[in-house]
């Protein structure tokens, strides 16, 4: 958001909860959300010990590596708790200093961590080392979430609609692709992103991925979706007023892109 708003970045990818952010800080010139990828939570819960009948009250009284506070993956991860009849400030211990590439390194030398919350590949590097195990996903039972957006300043989406109409034609013809491809196919099409994961390594993140109903298979953001958004960050704590969707939401390029 910092290099969108500072013109450093024309389009930026993250959680649409900046543009919510920005916009009750008063920004003039409005980040508008303009292309949906992700309608659920990436993360997963991973704990010490296997757990295999894992319930969200075995958390009760633990320490556990969480994210910053107001970002998204601490937001749903605190969401998902409050859901479980679970409060985040008094039944557990959630560390929220570790910065956020760090967590799984900082879970394997932490004896007194009981659990941590990893995105891909973390999660799957610690079940692969033995250091963890996989026993729940926050983007199951937080249930669809409108967790990545692609965004952009409304002047600049004003100035160059032939740009954001192909970058999003772009997007549209990517999520056709994964939604009509197997996991080895798309694994096979990405890896030269991640070069220090193996192949079938990144295909059976991808399953993970696919089986939980990550990805959209278009890139509108519906009302629902930032009804929601606004409900978490409200629960958070995180909300200072709740803008009309149209200020903050453009489907115009999307709705066109899915024809």
């Amino acid at each position: 958001m910092t290099a969108v708003l500072s013109d450093e970045a024309d389009i930026g990818f993250m959680g649409p909860e900046t543009t919510v952010y920005t916009y009750n800080e008063g920004a003039v010139d409005v980040v508008k959300n303009f292309a949906q990828l992700t309608q659920r939570a990436g993360n997963f819960l991973v704990a010490r010990e296997p757990m295999e009948d894992f319930k969200w009250e075995d958390i009760k009284g633990s320490y556990v590596l969480g994210g910053r506070a107001g970002g998204m993956p601490e937001m749903v991860f605190e969401y998902v708790l409050k859901k479980n009849n679970i409060d985040p400030k008094t039944d557990l211990t959630i560390d929220q200093s570790i910065d956020f590439g760090s967590t799984a390194a900082a879970f394997t030398g932490s004896p007194d961590a009981k659990f941590t919350v990893e995105f891909e590949p973390a999660a799957n590097a610690l079940e692969t080392e033995g250091a963890g195990y996989v026993v729940a996903s926050l983007g199951v039972d937080s249930g669809y979430v409108p967790y990545t957006a692609f965004s952009a300043k409304e002047s600049y989406i004003e100035k160059h609609p032939e740009i954001i109409q192909s970058f999003v034609n772009a997007l549209q013809k990517g999520m056709k692709y994964v939604d009509s491809h197997s996991s080895e196919e798309i694994a096979k099409a990405i890896a030269p992103q991640f070069a220090d994961t193996k192949e079938e390594t990144i295909a059976a993140i991808v399953t993970r991925y696919k089986d939980q109903d990550t990805w959209k298979t278009d890139v509108i953001f519906t009302q629902d979706a930032f009804t929601l958004l606004l409900d978490i960050l409200d629960e958070s704590d995180q909300l200072k007023a709740r803008p009309e969707y149209d200020v903050l939401v453009n489907t115009e390029f999307a709705e066109k892109a899915a024809k």
